[in-house]
């Protein structure tokens, strides 16, 4: 157990009643709200990873990275709710952190794993 296993728990209870709470767009998309579940969400559970696995390393055990990772799922799952996409998500949070990392961007790695919404679509909105 480490020293973020309160944020941790915080986070997995938000994606927990997020995902409870969720009322589909009854004209998707909702872009907004799938942003809010990028940025407060998904950009909270890399964060927390990054900052484990920088400066002093922290070991998380098994019970943490499951909440950190059903979290994760959760919110992407729930991000492509937002545009009318039912998927199921299992991604690692290693994974999608390293993909934030490399596009500087959570939107655009929720993209780019999720395929939602297509490049077209996101390309023509632009």
């Amino acid at each position: 157990m480490t020293e973020h296993r309160d944020r941790i728990a915080a986070l997995a209870e938000r994606a927990r009643s997020d995902r409870e709470s969720f009322d589909p767009p009854a004209d998707p998309p909702d872009e907004e709200r799938a942003l809010s579940y990028l940025r407060d969400g998904v950009g909270d559970v890399v964060a927390v990873y990054v900052e484990g696995r920088t400066g002093e390393f922290a070991r998380f055990d098994g019970s943490e990275m499951a909440e950190l990772e059903r979290a994760l799922n959760d919110w992407l799952a729930l991000y492509a709710r937002c545009y009318g996409r039912e998927m199921e998500t299992d991604f690692t949070v290693r994974e999608v952190a390293e993909m934030v990392v490399k596009t500087h961007d959570v939107h655009d790695a929720a993209q780019l794993l999720t395929h939602v919404p297509s490049p077209e679509t996101r390309r023509a909105r632009r």
